[in-house]
């Protein structure tokens, strides 16, 4: 197994997903709750997205095939959509936009939190899916690779479990400047993957 695709893949999952930048949305969704309801619901929403995720992964060829998408317009396409959340990370759009939807949340009472707004669409959404089909398109078909990504979005699910374990943690210890200083510089990687995925569209279409 290459594990320069599982290292990227790990990379760019954990780059959108952001478990560690989702640490304040979660707060502030599970606020007033018990530590034991609040453990409960950073588990089932970890658990909901990484399915999610997963799923992408195993059928996301299978449904460009059926769409008759081709790969490279998909990677260009994805491309775009992730460099788009990549500059709402680096001017702060997305953190204002998380909170705001939390917020919604909290107002409309919604009873299951664990699956909106956490596991869809702040874990689990239009960026991190394509983002995993993208990579599920680079494995071409071959099941360890395959398995390789199944275990990278495995290991961001349990990341996104031990930011929301200790998410008073690590929001204290990052502090606001921290998570703005982090936000920004994972949003302007992100920007530079984004670019590599419009790239090898591109270059794929040339070359008929």
């Amino acid at each position: 197994m290459p594990f320069d695709y599982v290292i990227s893949a790990f990379l760019t999952l954990f780059v959108v997903v952001d478990p560690i930048g989702l640490t304040p949305t979660f707060l502030g969704v599970t606020d007033r709750l018990p530590r034991a309801a609040r453990r409960s619901v950073a588990l089932r929403a970890s658990i909901i997205a990484g399915a999610i995720l997963a799923g992408s992964a195993l059928i996301g060829d299978w449904l460009l095939a059926t769409l008759q998408i081709s790969l490279a317009a998909f990677r260009i396409a994805g491309g775009l959509l992730l460099f788009s959340i990549a500059s709402e990370m680096v001017f702060g759009v997305r953190i204002r936009r998380e909170s705001e939807a939390a917020e919604q949340a909290v107002e409309e009472h919604v009873r299951n939190i664990a699956a909106f707004p956490l596991a869809i669409p702040l874990m689990a959404g239009p960026g991190a899916i394509t983002a995993t089909v993208l990579l599920a398109g680079h494995a071409h078909g071959d099941w360890l690779l395959i398995g390789g990504l199944l275990i990278v979005v495995l290991l961001v699910a349990a990341c996104c479990v031990a930011a929301f374990f200790f998410a008073e943690r690590i929001s204290v210890l990052l502090g606001m400047t921290g998570n703005i200083v982090l936000s920004r510089l994972l949003g302007v990687l992100l920007a530079a993957l984004a670019v590599q995925y419009v790239v090898d569209g591109v270059r794929a279409v040339l070359s008929g």
